[in-house]
């Protein structure tokens, strides 16, 4: 984004957006437009209360602006794209849609029904506008226009049809019907179902290959460990970020929309989604492309922490750069709070009937032997020990591009062997931790060989190293990597509930590009109520 080498490498998020907004004073991004909330009940949508976006003082000109060239446009000929999905805070009945358009349009809406032929419940979006001037990065003057409806009061279990359209755009129109979408929104109560999960993506073909494959598991939900579209490709702070190009996000959206268009895309939030220029935080474009469930420990300062909960699973996303020693740019923003806060929500979900399994996920490693980022100690030092406090069923990776999957592991050693094909039980053994970061980006590399289903080397001395506080690596040699794979890839979890005294499992898979497993393990715990 412009910042020399020299200072970037020493500031921290909030001292490299004050830089570039220093050095780019008579720019500013604009965020602003109508509002509006909608509501559905069981079939039947309430109309929400209307309300004016606050804007900037120095925004309003160009947000004024922005609606003047709307008008000028024939909404006929702007197609809606990028279409994503997230649950809201209660995944049974609240669901956002949001989408982009190329250009400003008037009057952004969404239709919604409970048949295709019949979306005449229509519903005002939102809309978040991001500019994001010439000398920013790679690209010139480009502003970004992100809509959503957020909906609540839906019917647990159900399917909705939806279009999303615009003035001269009008999804229920024949000509148009070809962009309606379905969702579901989760069940009352615990039944079987699958969902998928990977980190570090960005835009290429390996990217789209695997969202075609992911679409062909049937997930329920996705979800995304950091790392998202790879805009800023340093990474933060690493050195100068020319490369900065705020066009590749909308690349990255039309690239998921086959997939996020009709499934929960639920993101947590790594190094290369800290943007300097939009806020003090690095997060302020997120806040526009995303609306993500909203119920975390700080919602101003880490906007991807939040939980939801899908029939018997809860899932709980954690923003890792607030304890990352490795890229310190958000290093503490929290106080404290996001680790405390987790806390809370694994005491509450591991004493709530219906809850069987706990799934974490966030972006850099706990436990991870390749070459590039390794293991990250301000994870193992925060976090590690309330996941093993609370018997965390299975905890998410990305940042290291490569799939590896450890033993069942406490206090930093193996406490029991899990081999391909093996099975888990937390509530004796421990945790699983599994880095599955190989989602698009280029590959990273092992230091040892690769073991995986069909080519399993069992190695109990592998070198690795983990990222300290003082910004220096200590090394390691360790016994927990069971599985190693080096190629593209993502996971799949296959959720089977129990009646009471029964074993509930965790069926989990690593499947490559090419469609063959190259992982498989069980996590199993006995259900005690509910």
């Amino acid at each position: 984004m412009g910042i020399p080498e020299r200072l970037a490498g020493r500031m921290s998020m909030a001292e490299q957006h004050e830089y570039l907004h220093s050095r780019f004073s008579r720019r500013t991004m604009i965020r602003g437009g109508a509002v509006t909330v909608g509501a559905v009940v069981g079939g039947a949508f309430l109309p929400g209360a209307s309300a004016q976006a606050a804007v900037p003082g120095a925004a309003r000109g160009a947000a004024t602006a922005s609606a003047s060239a709307a008008g000028k446009v024939d909404g006929a000929l702007v197609a809606p794209f990028g279409r994503h999905l997230a649950y809201g805070a209660d995944a049974r009945t609240g669901m956002t849609v949001s989408w982009q358009v190329p250009v400003a349009v008037r009057k952004p809406y969404i239709r919604i029904g409970a048949h295709p032929w019949d979306l005449s419940r229509k519903i005002e979006a939102e809309v978040r506008t991001l500019f994001t001037p010439a000398g920013v990065g790679a690209s010139g003057d480009h502003t970004q226009y992100y809509l959503h409806a957020e909906l609540s009061r839906l019917r647990p279990g159900r399917t909705y049809y939806y279009g999303v359209g615009h003035e001269g755009f009008d999804p229920a129109e024949p000509r148009f019907a070809g962009t309606i979408g379905t969702f579901t929104t989760a069940p009352a109560h615990a039944e079987p179902f699958t969902f998928t999960a990977f980190g570090d993506q960005g835009v290429s073909y390996h990217g789209l290959a695997n969202d075609s494959l992911i679409l062909a598991q049937g997930p329920a939900f996705h979800l995304h460990a950091g790392d998202i579209a790879y805009a800023d490709p340093s990474g933060m702070g690493k050195k100068e970020d020319t490369g900065y190009d705020s066009r590749t996000w909308d690349q990255f959206l039309a690239q998921t929309e086959s997939v996020a268009k009709q499934v929960p895309w639920m993101v947590s939030y790594g190094n290369h989604d800290m943007e300097a220029w939009y806020s003090p935080n690095g997060y302020g474009g997120e806040e526009a492309r995303w609306r993500l469930p909203g119920n975390g420990p700080d919602s101003k300062n880490l906007p991807g922490v939040y939980t939801f909960v899908h029939g018997n699973t809860a899932v709980i996303s954690l923003d890792a750069n607030d304890i990352s020693f490795e890229i310190p740019a958000n290093l503490g923003i929290s106080g404290g709070t996001q680790t405390r806060w987790l806390e809370t929500q694994l005491k509450k979900y591991r004493g709530e009937k219906g809850i069987d399994f706990i799934v974490v996920f966030f972006h850099h490693c706990a436990y991870c032997t390749s070459t590039a980022h390794a293991s990250e100690g301000g994870v193992r030092q925060e976090w590690v020990p309330l996941f093993e406090k609370y018997t965390v069923d299975l905890v998410i990776n990305g940042h290291n591009h490569v799939y590896e999957r450890t033993d069942v592991l406490k206090g930093n050693a193996v406490a029991k062997e899990l081999p391909i094909g093996g099975t888990a039980y937390p509530e004796t053994d421990g945790v699983v931790y599994v880095t599955a970061g190989a989602a698009g980006r280029s590959l990273y590399a092992f230091s040892a060989d690769e073991s995986y289903e069909g080519h399993v080397k069992d190695d109990d001395s592998v070198s690795s190293f983990v990222c300290l506080a003082d910004g220096g690596r200590e090394q390691e040699t360790v016994a927990w990597s069971r599985v190693r794979y080096l190629d593209y890839s993502f996971l799949r979890v296959d959720v089977t509930p129990a009646g009471r005294g029964r074993l509930a499992t965790l069926r989990v898979t690593g499947i490559a590009e090419t469609g063959e497993e190259v992982d498989r393990f069980t996590v199993a715990r006995v259900r005690s109520a509910g």
